[in-house]
Parts: C-alpha cells; structure tokens; sequence
C-alpha cells in the first residue's frame, strides 16, 4: 500500500484535468493521452512524483498537432534547406493561417461561378515581373523544369551545356530529372568552356529547346567560357533558362546571381525559378516568359499533378505583396548593428563572447558571396544541447567553438536565444 506508483493518477482523471481537456481541444484526444502515459510511466519510473504527473504532461505538450519543431536557425545560412530554406513573414504566416479556412480560391463570389484558381497570386505575380508576357506555379521549381520538358521535348532533344549539368539536393540530378520525361539530352561543350558554335552546331529538326542552367550551387573559376542569354536567344528555337534562386528584380549585394527581369529582358522565352530561396516565399517553381509558351505548361495534362495548393497560393501572394520577407531583411542586415546585438546577448550569459563572423546565403545560391556578420560564440559542447532544448537552438561548429551567428536570428529572438542558452548551463 506504499507503493508510490498506486498514487500515479489514471488517464481518465489526468483527461479531466481542465488543462488537458483544453489540450484535447487543440491536439486531439490521442496526441494528448500519448503525453500523458509518457508523463505516467515517468512517475512509475521514480523519476517524478506521483502528484507532479499532470504538471509535467501540460509542460510535455507539443504546440501543435504536428511533430514538426519550430528552430531558433543561428547558422548563419540564410537559406538553409535542412531548416526548411526561407521563413516565411509574417504576412504570409497571417494568409496561409486563413487560407486553412473555406475560401475563394477557385470561387467567384459575385457571379457564383468556377474562377481561375490563385488568380490573385499570379497577378501578384505579374506585377512584380512585368517582362513575362505570362506566369505560371507549380510545386517547386524541379517541377517547373519537368513540365517544360514535357510540353516542349516529348521524344526530342534538349541542348544543354555540360558545364550546366547540375546536381540539386538530396542527390537528384537536373539530366536524370528531363531524361525521366522521354526527353533526350543533347550535351555541348566541355565541363569548363562552351561557346556559341557548340549550341548552332547541335541545333537541328529534333531540338525541343536550349536548355541554360544557372549553376547556382557551385562556382567555376579559371579557364572557362559560357554563352550568355542574350546569344542564344537568336537561335530559332525556345530557350529556357533556370535561374534557380527566385531573383525576380536585381540585388545590389548579389551582382552575379541572375534574376528573372534581366534574363527575359535579355531574350529568354521562359524563365524558371524557386519560391522558396531568394523570394522568401514558400516551395514553389516559377514559370514566367511567353504568354503563349506559359499558356501551353498550364494546360498541359501533368500541370494538375504538379500545382499548389492553396496554402502555398496565399503564402505566395503574400510574400509577393506584404513588407520584406526575413530572407530579404537577413540579406539586408546591417553589420553594426549585429555587433551590437551579439555583444549585448554574450553579456548576458557565461563562457560567451562577441566574435566577427561570416554569413552565407545558402539554398544553392550565390556560393561565392560571404556576407560579414557577428556571432555569439560559446564552448563547443553548447552546441548539441542547444539542439535538443526547447526551442532548439542551430547554430554551427568552427574552430572548436560553437556560434551562434546572428545575422540568420530575427532580433525578437535574442531573448529566447539568451534563455536558450542559460537553460543549457543550469
């Protein structure tokens, strides 16, 4: 009768619990009731007190119903793929928090018929790229490339330079992706130099289209040549060009990174990007250029399987209409004031300190560019705590130490970084 595990309190009496019913509400009846045996066999464990069970439950319960975590991202990446690429504002957040309701996405409420679905994002869309006759999305920008093969190249060739023949994340390989479509690939010039005669001499009735892929993920130096847009565009057949990143406007920080205006501005039929990197929106593939060339992927059998849903449409829209993204503002980020920040945060904590640090976009853009930056840097065993606490925290390892670097931290998040922090070394 000493027990203590015969005073663990029941899961109906825990249920009832006015915090955990609440819980209930939002999680789910078994989310919640999975917390609660953990929390149970805890006290049975003698790792807890019997009278503590429900206490510990309500602190174990998840923020949402999905077992995805939200990240403190200290990298100093800005686009970092592991992390989800590009955080979305909160503009975007407040859309896709309304889009999860019934609404209008293919409705139209003054005539109470069918409409064109996310007319509203694509005209953004339009607007902030006024040198494409037409747009059009998909789910990401993979996709965009696989739609475009298989409406302009079913059973015909695909010029492409073998400097351009690039792999993306995770191992998928930009040649495998247009091969798996019937497409054929017809490989000019050499790894390092290719110019304009290497395209014309390849160029015949079989050609789809010319292919350039920004190598957006790697940067070549010394002796090499390529064909700019502006060339090939003369060649009597479409060309398709894949900036990668989502630049749709110049960037003054990033010189060398193609956006969609210059290149359609410079000849390209169509234009294929990302949503999710250097636009800051949400996974999405970009098509702009040609209004009829658009017109025929839109209408394409497989454009049904490869669109967005409406969350992604709102979140677009948003990002396209609303004030700049996080990823815009990290880019933008002065270095002064991150210093200051950085000092401000170690002085509150022990082991820390204030350092210089270098920044990178990520996302598989602008590999050359290194964007100065300031860091928090603590011993290197902070590092695999702050991953496993709550909120976890990412930063990454160098030269033993672990930094925290600040220009991929949102200022509203210094404090939950410095508590972060303390509760590693409590």
């Amino acid at each position: 009768m000493t027990d203590p595990r015969r005073r663990v309190p029941g899961t109906d009496a825990l249920l009832a619990d006015p915090r955990l019913a609440e819980a209930q509400r939002v999680l789910g009846r078994a989310l919640v009731k999975s917390v609660i045996a953990t929390a149970q066999q805890r006290a049975r464990a003698g790792e807890i007190e019997p009278e503590q069970v429900a206490d510990h439950a309500v602190a174990a319960m998840p923020a949402t119903a999905s077992s995805l975590r939200p990240v403190i991202n200290a990298t100093g990446v800005i686009v970092h793929t592991n992390l989800g690429r590009a955080p979305l504002s909160a503009a975007a957040l407040a859309a896709v928090v309304t889009a999860g309701r019934a609404t209008d996405v293919e409705f139209d409420l003054v005539t109470g018929q069918r409409a064109r679905r996310g007319r509203g994002t694509l005209a953004a869309l339009a607007r902030a790229v006024p040198a494409a006759g037409g747009v059009h999305m998909v789910n990401n920008n993979a996709a965009a490339l696989l739609l475009t093969a298989l409406t302009l190249a079913p059973g015909k060739e695909i010029v492409l330079s073998r400097g351009e023949l690039v792999e993306i994340g995770d191992g998928f390989r930009i040649p495998e992706l247009l091969a798996s479509t019937g497409a054929r690939l017809r490989e000019v010039g050499t790894t390092n130099r290719t110019n304009l005669r290497d395209y014309t001499d390849a160029i015949g009735p079989d050609t789809g289209f010319v292919l350039k892929v920004h190598p957006s993920n790697f940067h070549v130096t010394g002796f090499t040549s390529a064909v700019d847009v502006a060339e090939l565009a003369g060649l009597g057949v479409p060309l398709v060009v894949d900036i990668g990143s989502g630049l749709l406007a110049p960037h003054p920080l990033l010189p060398d990174e193609p956006d969609a205006t210059s290149v359609l501005r410079a000849g390209a039929d169509l234009v294929t990007a990302s949503g999710d990197k250097l636009l800051g929106g949400p996974q999405a593939g970009l098509l702009l250029g040609d209004a009829e060339l658009v017109e025929r992927l839109r209408r394409h059998p497989a454009a049904r399987a490869l669109r967005v849903d409406k969350l992604t449409l709102a979140a677009l829209e948003a990002t396209l209409t609303g004030p700049p993204p996080p990823v815009t503002q990290a880019l933008g980020a002065d270095v002064t004031a991150l210093r200051a920040r950085a000092e401000h945060v170690a002085a509150q904590l022990a082991d820390a300190t204030a350092v210089d640090s270098v920044a990178a976009v990520g996302g598989g853009g602008a590999p050359q560019v290194r964007l100065p930056s300031a860091a928090v840097s603590l011993p290197e065993s902070y590092a695999a705590r702050l991953r496993t606490g709550d909120p976890p925290v990412v930063g990454r390892i160098e030269a033993g130490r672990c930094l925290l670097d600040l220009r991929t931290v949102a200022p509203d998040e210094d404090e939950l970084l410095v508590a972060a922090v303390r509760a590693c070394s409590s």
